[in-house]
């Protein structure tokens, strides 16, 4: 049975009591009332029809005269009487008094007959008084009988409704306790919870119901897809805590989630960014259009952006991100082969660190500058030692001159590096791009190195394709670079060892490769020689000066729209080389 069935015979079964009682009630007083109807109408009239014949007879005893009047009078309440005889014994006594009256009429007026009449009178009054008493017992008896049956009825009706309304509410709210109960303990996370009440209608339903809902949560849970979701919900939070700006995009660059540091940087809600094609937010937003310009891919090397942020500790201030895309592939179930899901876009603020680097540029820059100047008195003065007009110097003084004026030109050549270092990392690099012949440029690093090449007797051996076009680059910056080169070719070359330097066309670039055949670069050094302040060491255990040349030389050559390596086929010895676009 549903609950709205049982709510409705509920009802009906109240309006039953209400029936029953008022039915109770309506048929006890309808009996007083017949009772009462029957007093009155039966007997009481009776006694006013024969009250009314008694005092006729009364005047006409009194006057000694009978008159028409008081006949007729007497006659017509004779007649009503006749037509109310209810009573027993009433009918005998009303022919009687009918006969006596006829008498009477026709002139029988002796006392004999009206005293016959007055006694007949009497013995209707007798009757009718009898039968007012006894119909009176007759209410009285059904009015207790009334209160009785009223009281018993009334108080069981009391009772039921009683216990119907302890009874009934506890049958609503009961489940809808034990239900509100139930879904405080899932919210708490307990699916192990079930209702146990047993019910045919809704709330059985309901509980059944409820029961599947906490066992399919149950088991939810405990299943991977909850674990899964737990997980992805706690990286969530994780890239929403993280210092650093991170954006994801799906295979079709529409943007998966952004953290709070990156829609900061970008100036625009998380709500406006998520789900957005990111080239058309590219249109309008200069610094998404910066880092969706590059292809992603996974070669691509972080690049440094300066943005202003707008920190909500502080005024804001311009930082250093560096700027990755990482490209995120996976391989599906049952495949082997990984495909693209998307990218993810990763600022990371360097502030700190590029404010430490931009002191420490300063600092080398204003120390290597500092340092030319009694570097260059050094050399003067020992210049003028060597002049035979102040005396002459005997051997060992001669070495010793000679000794300070190999530290004094390494201390130049070391200030000289450092101030190009700072050159390049405060990003100031000065070009004087025009076109140089390659020959120009490989004769101006042998001559610069041909003496320390003679004293160890190395032989520097150059070869240059025939009618090599120029290139577009600067003189001073490349020939650097060459000097820097040959200078470590010979640095690491035996003596009487072979120094090779070439210059080759190779597409639209022309080629310069130093090769020496010294103890080379080993193989876990390789991927590093190019890094600021490396010292990388050959197979003999000997390490280059300051780890600075061939970082700088790196700077210059790609300013110059160039390339540069190391060729690590080369394995008796090291061959550097660079390239640069025809002029």
């Amino acid at each position: 049975m549903t609950l709205k069935s049982k709510i409705s015979l509920a009802l009906t079964f109240l309006f039953g009591i209400i029936l029953l009682l008022g039915g109770l009630g309506a048929y006890y007083l309808n009996q007083l009332s017949d009772d009462s109807k029957a007093i009155l109408q039966d007997n009481y009239i009776s006694l006013e029809f024969a009250g009314g014949m008694q005092r006729t007879l009364a005047d006409a005893a009194r006057k000694q005269t009978v008159d028409t009047d008081a006949v007729a009078e007497f006659d017509e309440n004779l007649k009503k009487q006749e037509a109310n005889v209810t009573e027993v014994g009433e009918q005998e006594a009303t022919n009687l008094l009918r006969r006596e009256f006829n008498r009477f009429r026709r002139g029988a007026t002796d006392s004999t007959t009206v005293r016959r009449m007055q006694e007949l009178l009497f013995r209707l009054d007798d009757i009718n008084r009898q039968a007012i008493v006894r119909k009176n017992e007759v209410a009285k008896q059904t009015a207790k009988d009334a209160l009785v049956w009223l009281a018993v009825v009334g108080t069981f009706c009391v009772l039921i409704v009683l216990s119907f309304i302890v009874n009934f509410p506890n049958y609503i709210a009961n489940p809808l306790r034990e239900l509100t109960r139930g879904i405080k303990e899932v919210t708490s996370r307990n699916f192990e919870e079930r209702l146990h009440f047993q019910s045919s209608d809704e709330f059985g339903e309901l509980a059944q119901s409820f029961n599947r809902m906490a066992q399919k949560l149950d088991e939810y849970e405990h299943s991977n897809l909850a674990r899964i979701l737990f997980e992805k919900k706690r990286i969530d939070t994780l890239i929403q805590i993280m210092s650093d700006g991170i954006i994801g995009l799906d295979q079709n660059r529409y943007i998966l989630f952004v953290n709070q540091v990156a829609s900061r940087l970008l100036g625009l809600n998380e709500a406006d960014l998520i789900g957005k094609y990111a080239p058309d937010i590219a249109l309008d937003n200069d610094l998404m259009r910066t880092l969706m310009q590059d292809q992603p891919s996974a070669e691509n090397e972080p690049s440094i952006l300066k943005i202003y942020d707008i920190d909500a500790k502080g005024p804001g201030k311009e930082n250093y991100f560096t700027k990755q895309i990482q490209p995120v592939d996976i391989v599906r179930t049952g495949d082997v082969q990984s495909v693209r899901a998307g990218y993810v876009i990763v600022l990371k603020n360097i502030t700190p660190f590029k404010e430490l680097d931009l002191a420490k540029t300063n600092f080398i820059a204003t120390v290597s500058h500092e340092l030319k100047t009694p570097i260059s008195s050094i050399k003067m003065s020992l210049k003028l030692l060597d002049d035979t007009r102040i005396g002459q110097l005997n051997d060992e003084q001669r070495d010793l001159v000679t000794h300070v004026r190999d530290d004094a030109d390494r201390l130049l050549n070391i200030t000289g590096e450092l101030l190009n270092m700072a050159q390049v990392e405060s990003g100031h690099i000065e070009l004087n791009m025009q076109s140089v012949a390659p020959a120009d440029l490989v004769g101006y690093a042998v001559n610069a190195l041909s003496i320390p090449a003679q004293e160890r007797n190395i032989n520097v051996k150059t070869n240059l394709s025939p009618q090599l076009p120029s290139v577009k680059a600067d003189p001073d910056k490349t020939s650097w670079v060459l000097v820097n080169f040959l200078s470590n070719a010979i640095r690491h070359s035996p003596d009487d060892g072979l120094i090779e330097i070439s210059a080759n066309s190779v597409g639209t670039e022309i080629e310069f490769r130093v090769r020496d055949h010294g103890a080379g670069i080993r193989a876990e050094h390789q991927s590093r020689v190019f890094d600021r302040y490396f010292k990388a060491t050959g197979s003999n255990g000997k390490s280059g000066s300051t780890g600075l040349g061939l970082a700088i030389s790196k700077e210059f050559i790609t300013s110059m729209n160039g390339q540069i390596g190391l060729d690590t086929t080369v394995t008796d010895g090291a061959a550097f080389w660079f390239r640069l676009p025809v002029a």
